[in-house]
């Protein structure tokens, strides 16, 4: 069995944003060399997510205007969260809202989609670099 293991780094310009990172993950499909298995892709930080979906940039806004009515930014003392100094409770929620990570099949070397899908990084509290792991294992 063959194991790989790459870091996708990430710097959002805007506290929010979602990136298409399908490309780089196919990138790392390819390096692996593996022809049948699993590739794991997820956030290594608790304020932004990975996700499966649609890369259409309505979904993308409507994402981030439902994620906003459910976790507000503002007011950030409406979180006890934020009482440590931070201002950021709402992307913690947000996270756990769209996910943590992605698994997808490997079949025939290549990501074994469904129609339409891709794989996302969701950022929640950005202008900062934060982490993408892929790891892949099979054969």
């Amino acid at each position: 069995m063959k194991a790989y293991r790459k870091e996708i780094w990430m710097n959002l310009p805007g506290r929010t944003g979602f990136v298409n990172v399908t490309p780089e993950v196919e990138e790392c499909v390819r390096e692996s060399g593996v022809k049948e298995g699993i590739c794991l892709v997820n956030s290594m930080h608790i304020t932004s997510s990975v996700f499966i979906n649609d890369d259409e940039s309505g979904l993308h806004r409507d994402f981030l205007a439902w994620l906003e009515k459910l976790a507000p930014h503002e007011p950030v003392s409406g979180y006890l969260h934020n009482r440590t100094g931070e201002d950021n409770a709402d992307a913690h929620l947000k996270r756990q809202i769209m996910g943590r990570e992605a698994v997808v099949a490997i079949t025939g070397g290549r990501l074994d989609f469904g129609t339409w899908e891709q794989i996302f990084y969701g950022e929640f509290d950005g202008m900062r670099k934060k982490r993408i792991l892929v790891k892949i294992i099979g054969e």
